[in-house]
């Protein structure tokens, strides 16, 4: 008997709704000083990210709840860590207000194309590296003093080359879901 739509109680939910769970240990983490422990649960759970969808797409386990968790825990996650680490002076605070000004946008545009059209808005190449960039930037900013000792803060750098990347897809998936008429050739059937 063949199956239309995989159950959501699978293993790459489990581990989306693990990254959820995660995201207090990690900011109790930062806030008490302790910040090799909390970049170690702040890496697994980057790494849960890359797991979990290597295991949706092999054994054709993606669902609606994936689709829409599985960002959604990504970008609490580093939301939760930039906040974290701008409150201890670390991240730009600048850098934060506007991430959270575009994914605040980009949760109400993709709650509206849910409810008005049942529409699920999924992660797209450019939306992967933007949050490739910013997770790989926060990591670094675990090392900030050194970066700051040698006059070069890469870190800060590499962040705000993420909230650049991010608002290029802030304006894709705008283009791609609101205005159709700009939309490129290739996604004209979607």
């Amino acid at each position: 008997m063949r199956r239309d739509k995989p159950s959501n109680l699978n293993v790459p939910n489990a581990l989306t709704v693990l990254r959820l769970f995660l995201i207090p240990a990690v900011c109790r983490l930062i806030h008490e000083d302790r910040m090799m422990p909390a970049l170690g649960i702040f890496a697994l759970a980057s790494l849960t990210d890359v797991v979990d969808g290597y295991i949706a797409r092999k054994y054709q386990l993606i669902t609606d709840f994936g689709k829409l968790m599985d960002p959604l825990s990504d970008k609490l996650m580093v939301m939760a860590v930039m906040v974290s680490l701008g409150l201890k002076g670390i991240a730009p605070l600048a850098a934060i207000v506007i991430l959270l000004i575009k994914d605040s946008l980009m949760l109400l545009g993709g709650l509206i194309l849910y409810t008005k059209k049942d529409i699920v808005v999924y992660s797209r190449p450019v939306g992967k590296v933007a949050q490739f960039v910013t997770v790989m930037a926060l990591i670094l900013c675990f090392f900030h003093e050194r970066f700051t000792a040698w006059g070069y803060p890469v870190h800060v750098w590499l962040l705000w080359t993420g909230v650049a990347l991010s608002l290029v897809a802030l304006f894709y998936y705008a283009r791609l879901n609101f205005f159709p008429q700009f939309r490129p050739k290739d996604d004209q059937a979607e």
